[in-house]
């Protein structure tokens, strides 16, 4: 348990994030995120990928006090979140509860609330103790048409505090398509050095959203993640990354936008999925 306590609070994403774990047994986990200004979106209402991260976070920690040591290093295979309402300058707590356990893989239910019980997000993991297996080669993605063109709101998504402090930075944003990059930064990272899940979430939510606003255009409307699917092929690289957003459908204020984040430096793919972004005209 010491292990695992030491994964979540010394890892330097999850620590700028400042979350805290409360508790770990072999039923479940709570996880505490206190609010903070460098969490949030515009009018104190906290990230998607903030909620996304501590859900990730919390199916981890089950599934590495019930699989063990030995079943590392462990990833995110699959997690569905949808998000059920907005924490507005308020702390959370997430409390995940194991679902099943079987040989290399745990089923994690994670329920995301504000300290005053209101539901903000409802999260289920697939997490995949990875064990002796070998690292598998995970496959290129065919990236995008090249252009370059941020549009008129790419220039501005940095400075949402959230986003700046991952260094997120919109490169396209046009015509229904996104491309946004993330560097390595320490802050990015967990306690091996690797991209931490945490911060690929975040990548590929803002992507999704962004791609969604390249279909709609921009305009003073208001916006929101419902929901959105994922898989994380294995642990992420130590590398900069690079995610593509395409909108392959909408119809009439929903939007469904797939996304890969792939490593920078060879194109290949540690994440995909997609963003459901819903925007109020």
């Amino acid at each position: 348990m010491d292990e695992i306590r030491s994964w979540v609070e010394n890892s330097p994403y999850s620590r700028f994030l400042g979350v805290k774990l409360e508790r770990v047994d072999a039923a479940g986990a709570r996880l505490v995120l206190p609010y903070s200004d460098e969490n949030s979106n515009p009018g104190k209402a906290l990230h998607g990928g903030c909620a996304a991260s501590i859900g990730a976070i919390g199916g981890q920690v089950v599934a590495r006090a019930v699989l063990g040591a030995d079943a590392g290093p462990c990833h995110t295979a699959q997690m569905q979140v949808s998000y059920l309402a907005a924490a507005i300058g308020e702390d959370v707590v997430a409390d995940a509860k194991l679902l099943r356990k079987g040989r290399e893989l745990c089923f994690v239910g994670i329920e995301v609330k504000t300290t005053e019980g209101k539901p903000i997000a409802s999260i289920t993991n697939t997490v995949r103790g990875r064990g002796s297996a070998a690292s598998a080669d995970t496959y290129v993605s065919a990236g995008d048409h090249g252009e370059s063109d941020p549009g008129v709101m790419g220039p501005h998504i940095g400075s949402i505090p959230f986003i700046g402090n991952r260094g997120i930075r919109v490169e396209h944003m046009s015509g229904g398509t996104a491309r946004l990059v993330m560097p390595l930064l320490d802050d990015n990272c967990d306690e091996a050095g690797g991209v931490h899940e945490g911060a690929v979430l975040a990548l590929l939510d803002t992507t999704g959203a962004m791609a969604s606003w390249a279909q709609s255009g921009p305009g003073k409307y208001k916006a929101s993640t419902p929901s959105m699917q994922l898989q994380i092929l294995g642990p992420p690289p130590k590398a900069d990354l690079v995610a593509y957003g395409r909108c392959v459908q909408n119809d009439n204020e929903i939007y469904w936008s797939d996304v890969e984040v792939a490593d920078a430096n060879d194109g290949r793919v540690s994440a995909r999925g997609t963003v459901l972004y819903r925007i109020l005209q």
